[in-house]
């Protein structure tokens, strides 16, 4: 370490900056995060010391009998057990969310990018507009969605008017809520992955087509063999990022579904957020998911390296 300071000493003092920020912005919270989920912190008793003023002006303080303190494992027995909040539901709405939006994220964002790749009049508007929705904020697009499908006026059930069916209470059934935040963050994230996978397309050696179009391939054949396996490097990079925002995609379930009805449509994202602001804020519940969450992405990425690794791609 030593001999690399005195030899690197430069590179050591342009990291220091990043590694500074890094410590402040990230780990220490996440470390305080930690902590405060082997406490019973909340909004009544964050407080350690009690202070009133006198006469005179002067004040007094007196430690708080009710402070936070440390209570071990407590708040992941609540949770995982149920006593506090509803995991085991929000986990599953998670998964079936992200699951269904990295799905469909994936498969139209390649299925444009293929498009679009090819050569036809206009392709550059095209593309442009396609990546429109990549532009939106995403809690602009949130709003936007929610009154689409809303129950009364929204286009969709106007649609459904217009051609003799009876409209949809798309909020009032926990499924088709939960399709409509789907819907509304597919159109969100198919940009992304399309930009992603374009680039992709972009890079395989147009050799390769020529080659296998002589000796007689087919255009699925040529898609299977070629496109796919020349896309695996980019596609497990995106799988991946799509993954760990989805799992986190917290404005388009709060702000479409707003976790109706009845809470059924929260998933772990949102459940935290109402642990920590709503309510009488429970500062420790909300660390214990969040620790729960990073969790979860901690083994998933790990476990989705060790399968690309098996399969002989560097992560």
């Amino acid at each position: 370490m030593r001999k690399s300071f005195d030899k690197h000493w430069y590179a050591w003092a342009m990291v220091l900056p990043t590694v500074v920020v890094l410590g402040v912005l990230v780990f220490y919270p996440l470390v305080q995060g930690v902590w405060q989920s082997f406490t019973d912190l909340n909004e009544s008793n964050q407080r350690e010391e009690i202070c009133t003023k006198v006469l005179g002006g002067a004040e007094t303080c007196e430690p708080n009998p009710d402070a936070a303190r440390f209570v071990g494992l407590d708040n992941y027995v609540d949770i995982l057990t149920g006593t506090q909040g509803s995991f085991w539901l929000q986990l599953t709405n998670t998964l079936v969310w992200t699951l269904a939006c990295v799905a469909l994220h994936y498969g139209v964002g390649l299925g444009l990018a293929v498009i679009l790749n090819r050569n036809f009049r206009f392709r550059g508007f095209y593309r442009v507009a396609l990546i429109l929705p990549w532009a939106v904020p995403s809690f602009v697009a949130a709003f936007a969605w929610r009154f689409i499908f809303d129950e009364r006026f929204g286009i969709v059930n106007g649609v459904l008017r217009a051609v003799g069916i009876d409209p949809v209470a798309w909020f009032e059934q926990r499924w088709t809520s939960l399709f409509t935040a789907i819907v509304a963050n597919v159109w969100l994230g198919v940009p992304f992955m399309m930009v992603a996978l374009l680039g992709g397309l972009q890079s395989i050696n147009g050799d390769l087509y020529e080659a296998a179009e002589i000796d007689g391939a087919s255009p699925w054949q040529r898609f299977v063999n070629i496109t796919l396996p020349g896309l695996r490097p980019v596609s497990s990079t995106v799988v991946l990022l799509g993954t760990i925002w989805t799992f986190n995609m917290f404005p388009i379930i709060y702000f479409v579904t707003r976790g109706q009805p009845a809470g059924s449509t929260e998933i772990l994202v949102t459940g935290a957020y109402r642990a920590a602001f709503e309510g009488i804020r429970d500062y420790s519940l909300a660390a214990t998911y969040g620790v729960l969450i990073l969790s979860i992405l901690v083994v998933y990425a790990s476990a989705y390296k060790r399968m690309l690794a098996k399969q002989g791609e560097v992560f």
